[in-house]
């Protein structure tokens, strides 16, 4: 048995989508502010603690529907014969949890409670905990009840001042969110609702298709994942290096440091009280440790009476304690957690001791030691907690034996939640964490291989090297979406990105080892640039910084792909929806023979060897139709993804001066570096007064240029000379010119710089600003 997939609905940003679950680990990715953590919260309130559930919670763009339903209501109790309210009107906009589960046929016995029918032979078994009104009828009467006593005193307070104006101050409640944001924990509480697998839909471009519920569907008794599923967390870690973070006041604002995130030396006591204590439900081989804990209380009980004797004497001295009254004695009580309650119980040894060196180890507190490491080993120890409580590990296991068998009962399915592991961790310790965590949750000998209870661990992160570790199958992409017309509110689209290449094939081998070989964050950048070679990779983000400002504060990534692979990505930036700039080179070619390169012409019949503008776009090879497409059929749209487009952007013909003292004609350039030769003569025509003189292919660019040849043979020359040079020392050595400015940008990735940055603005007003998406004209 094994949880299969979760659809959450009108929580937060997540209106609907779906979280396919890994059997074992599934990692959540996406770009800051994508609904990740939204996802964990929403898991851990549903599943662990629905107190925690506030209006905060529910979708923005619900609460005009809910505020609606508020008026309706104020006009229902105003009417005559007056319809009672109904719990579908709530339907749409009520925050909700369905879990699906598969279930074997012989596995019947865990999840009867869940069986839709009596014909059910095995697959999938869905429930749904939704966040709803205790009772529908009480919830319109404390409404009207409390809304209706708000305009009263309103109106009162107008009649007793016949001179003023109405009041303006606003009571509570004045509509009915304001009445929820204080009586939502007394009003609305968690029903769970069987679900029906045959009605079960898959998702589209990610947003999920959760089944209605039947009209007069009623509730069960009781929650059936209980005994079922066993939930364990692992908050973002914060505070560990704060050793007085939780000292003083216990309610102070400090003390309450977020849930999972307390020292290291706390989580060790707790351990030892469920699991080691020798107090409880001693065995034979405790027997050593209570009797010298007994013997140290005795000693010390006699020392401390010996100790207080003195002060016993003189207080005898002032006739008490009297005749008939008590006298008083010391009696201290020690258990084995008394040495762990300390903040120095855990120590690190920096120097171990010798004895033959005559020197004793040396040790510091836990918060002396790096936050990395503490966060590491925070985390582990928490996984072993989870796993040791489950297997009811120690004490804990006879301590449920001996008080119920049903709390002895293990539930079938561990589900683990780690939210943000890379604080503070090394890119190589994030590596390991990720490789180890779910060996750490099955290293009991009931667990290992063996499928009678599953382990299912789901990580949320925002680093690529934790992402990386994993393959496609395990990554869950959260894509955000703009608000629309009809729902100005942006929200998030979930893609499981083991549907991205299908069954494994050359393509999604090639992206995987080279998503691991280079380091990328493709999975969490606003946008991506694909670039040529080592020349656009060193040079383009110079280019932004220098001439890009808006652009530069944008998360763009930047991968170097070559022109061969680009269209490889195809799949998956389609897939993540991931606005991209593909600057790539024109490779002009022979039509004819092996396609040899050749210096561009026009008229010549010759063709583009790259195979992203052939196969992806815009899949057309003949160089005179490429040199002559307009700017804007250069962007491949999604109709389907709102704000998601490819662009390419290779080298177009450009109208320079080849001669000192001529007229701006027509030169073609087939590379990167043809064209930063192109669009810069006259630094290449004067290289000395710019400090690149030492460069071998700029002294050839300059003797070239001296020649005063015609458009057509300058770009045949230039052409030669850069097949020839060494791409990346000419890049690098453009890179360290003093005034970097000096160099211009070649035309064709201006303008494709041009048209990312204003996609970005465009996408960034659209999640930030209600209604950015223009009206059609037919709906204005």
């Amino acid at each position: 048995m094994n949880i299969e997939f979760f659809e959450v609905c009108n929580f937060r940003k997540l209106k609907s989508i779906r979280i396919d679950v890994s059997k074992k680990t599934t990692l959540l990715v996406g770009a800051n502010n994508s609904g990740k953590t939204s996802a964990m919260v929403a898991l851990g309130h549903f599943l662990v603690n629905p107190n925690r559930i506030t209006t905060n919670d529910f979708t923005l763009s619900n609460w005009t529907t809910i505020d609606g339903i508020g008026t309706a209501w104020e006009n229902l109790g105003s009417a005559e014969n007056a319809q009672k309210p109904t719990l579908e009107a709530w339907d749409a906009v009520l925050p909700s949890l369905d879990i699906w589960l598969n279930v074997r046929k012989d596995e019947i016995h865990y999840a009867r409670e869940l069986l839709p029918t009596l014909d059910w032979n095995g697959g999938l078994l869905g429930v749904r905990l939704r966040l709803e009104p205790k009772a529908i009828d009480e919830l319109y009467k404390d409404y009207l009840t409390a809304i209706n006593s708000a305009k009263e005193i309103k109106k009162t307070g107008t009649k007793d001042n016949p001179d003023t104006a109405e009041f303006t101050l606003t009571l509570w409640p004045h509509n009915m969110r304001d009445f929820l944001n204080r009586k939502l924990a007394s009003t609305f509480t968690i029903r769970a609702y069987l679900l029906d697998p045959v009605k079960c839909m898959p998702p589209v471009n990610g947003i999920a298709r959760p089944q209605p519920l039947p009209g007069g569907s009623q509730p069960l008794d009781s929650n059936p994942l209980v005994g079922l599923i066993r939930v364990d967390e692992v908050a973002a870690q914060r505070g560990l290096g704060d050793s007085g973070s939780n000292r003083g006041d216990p309610d102070s604002h400090n003390a309450r440091i977020q849930r999972g995130s307390r020292k290291l030396s706390e989580q060790l006591r707790s351990y030892y009280s469920r699991h080691l204590d020798p107090s409880d439900y001693p065995d034979p081989a405790d027997l050593v440790a209570l009797e010298a804990i007994e013997q140290a209380h005795k000693l010390f009980d006699e020392r401390l009476e010996i100790g207080f004797s003195p002060a016993f004497k003189e207080l005898s001295g002032l006739n008490y304690p009297g005749i008939t009254d008590p006298r008083l004695k010391i009696a201290t009580r020690l258990r084995p957690t008394d040495g762990l309650d300390h903040s120095a119980a855990l120590q690190y040894e920096v120097l171990p001791g010798s004895v033959t060196l005559g020197r004793e180890s040396v040790t510091l507190p836990e918060e002396y030691n790096g936050l990395g490491y503490q966060n590491l080993i925070s985390i582990v120890f928490n996984l072993m907690s989870f796993r040791d409580a489950w297997m009811r590990v120690g004490k804990a296991g006879r301590v449920d034996q001996q008080t119920s068998a049903k709390t002895y009962f293990r539930q079938p399915i561990h589900l683990v939640l780690v939210e943000e592991p890379e604080a503070y961790l090394h890119v190589q310790v994030q590596q390991v964490f990720v490789r180890k965590a779910y060996a750490v949750l099955r290293n009991h000998p009931d667990l290992q291989d063996k499928l009678t209870l599953q382990t299912q661990l789901i990580v949320s992160t925002h680093s690529s090297h934790v992402a990386h570790e994993s393959s496609f199958s395990c990554l869950r992409y959260f894509r955000r979406l703009p608000g629309t017309h009809d729902d100005p509110v942006p929200t998030v689209a979930v893609i499981n990105l083991s549907e991205v290449f299908g069954t494994s094939n050359e393509t999604e081998r090639f992206v995987t080892r080279y998503l691991r070989a280079f380091h990328c964050d493709l999975f969490f950048a606003d946008a991506a640039i694909l670039v040529e070679g080592s020349g656009e990779r060193l040079l383009v983000p110079n280019f932004i910084s220098q001439h890009f400002r808006e652009l530069n504060c944008c998360f763009v990534t930047l991968l170097e792909i070559g022109g061969s692979h680009a269209h490889r990505f195809r799949r998956l930036i389609e897939h993540l929806g991931l606005t991209t700039l593909i600057i790539t080179d024109l490779d002009s070619a022979e039509e004819s023979g092996h396609h040899r390169a050749v210096a561009p012409k026009r008229g010549c019949n010759q063709v583009s060897g790259n195979t992203t503008l052939k196969d992806w776009h815009p899949m057309k090879h003949k160089l005179d139709e490429l040199l002559d497409i307009p700017s804007q059929d250069k962007i491949k749209t999604y109709t389907e993804m709102p704000f998601f487009s490819v662009r390419v952007a290779y080298q177009i013909p450009r109208n320079v001066v080849c001669t000192e003292n001529g007229t701006p004609e027509e030169v073609l350039a087939t590379t990167f570096e043809d064209s930063l030769v192109v669009e810069n003569l006259s630094l290449f025509r004067n290289p000395e007064r710019y400090g690149l003189e030492g460069n071998a292919m700029v002294r050839s660019l300059k003797d070239a240029i001296g020649n005063d040849s015609g458009p057509v043979a300058l770009g045949a020359a230039i052409f030669e000379i850069v097949k020839g040079g060494d791409k990346a020392a000419f890049a690098l050595d453009l890179l360290s010119l003093e005034e970097s400015s000096e160099l211009n940008v070649p035309q064709y990735i201006r303008e494709g710089l041009l048209w990312l940055e204003e996609q970005l603005k465009s996408k960034l007003e659209a999640l930030l600003v209600p209604n950015a998406i223009p009206v059609p004209e037919g709906e204005k």
